[in-house]
């Protein structure tokens, strides 16, 4: 059972999404998928990038999380290390 104190907040600091991610992704999907990364759901990756992504929350170091719209176009959510700043890219404007 999950409980509130079982859920990951991550600060996300500054949000700002680039040109190719705003053309592309609707927005409810981006705005789904920045929740889903606030609250520790790190979407489609791997297992080894999970287990980095929740070790990155104590020790002060970069999250990316991985999802798919639902017609499957593929981006990214970033947050910076020190959480000042999120953003919302398809992977081949990184």
């Amino acid at each position: 059972m999950m409980t509130l104190k079982s859920i990951k907040r991550v600060p996300l600091g500054q949000v700002v999404i680039t040109r190719g991610a705003m053309n592309e992704l609707p927005a409810r999907e981006v705005q789904n998928s920045l929740f889903r990364h606030a609250m520790g759901d790190w979407g489609d990756v791997c297992e080894e990038d999970w287990t980095l992504n929740d070790e990155a929350l104590e020790h002060e170091a970069r999250l990316l999380s991985s999802y798919r719209t639902d017609n499957g176009i593929r981006f990214w959510i970033i947050t910076e290390w020190d959480r000042s700043l999120t953003t919302i890219l398809l992977p081949e404007e990184y």
